[in-house]
């Protein structure tokens, strides 16, 4: 894909700085989220927080605070905390603070592959729980569910990863930026035909990046819409 392997692509409603998962240009199915949020819910513990939760993609003025001392350039690339020795405790301050923070999400997982741990240290949770903590969140919320289905395709996860992708195609109905990042998703995990579909449906919705159409022909799977 045209951004590092980390976010999906661009969309004006989904735009950030700094991160390896490119929103300018990336990066439970409905029944799996309703038995995670009833049985983990406790597991994962509440949402309520002493600041927040906001949303990411709505209440930025609220995050800025938190950005400013927690999630710092630092603390996104992994170099060491802000606030705390282990980079951990300020990536589980912002994620509490806002559940679907993009970047953080993205940061924890590059954490727990670079730790190779479900939990490193200074999180309060599981790696999976802060997704869950996310979409108990805000389920429609499509750029964590990708974040989500890639991190359990890295696990070894396809039919998780998948049912993650669907909800979030269902979820999003006709918006390209979804459609799009979803085909450069099941692509690069060499789904060829769900990623031409989606590629297609995209296009036709009017996205104008073409690194899926180019990395479809190049692969010698691209087809014109029949």
């Amino acid at each position: 894909m045209q951004v590092p392997p980390s976010v999906p692509a661009s969309s004006p409603k989904h735009t950030h700085h700094g991160s390896g998962l490119d929103l300018r240009a990336i990066m439970l199915g409905a029944a799996l989220l309703g038995c995670a949020a009833g049985s983990q819910a406790s597991s994962c513990g509440p949402l309520a927080n002493g600041y927040g939760p906001f949303d990411y993609v709505t209440q930025k003025s609220q995050i800025g605070v938190v950005e400013q001392h927690h999630f710092t350039p630092r603390v996104e690339a992994l170099v060491g905390g802000a606030t705390s020795t282990h980079v951990g405790e300020d990536i589980d301050y912002t994620l509490k603070a806002s559940p679907n923070h993009h970047r953080a999400l993205l940061s924890l997982v590059r954490l727990g592959k670079k730790t190779k741990s479900t939990q490193p240290v200074g999180l309060a949770y599981s790696v999976e729980c802060y997704f869950e903590r996310a979409l108990r969140f805000r389920p429609a919320d499509s750029v964590v569910r990708m974040i989500y289905a890639r991190y359990l395709f890295q696990d070894q996860r396809a039919t998780q990863a998948n049912q993650q992708l669907e909800q979030t195609v269902a979820t999003a109905g006709d918006d390209p930026f979804v459609h799009y990042n979803v085909g450069l998703l099941y692509l690069e995990h060499e789904n060829y035909p769900l990623a031409l579909a989606h590629a297609h449906k995209a296009y036709a919705l009017g996205f104008s990046q073409t690194a899926l159409r180019d990395r479809l022909q190049l692969l010698g799977r691209w087809k014109e819409p029949g």
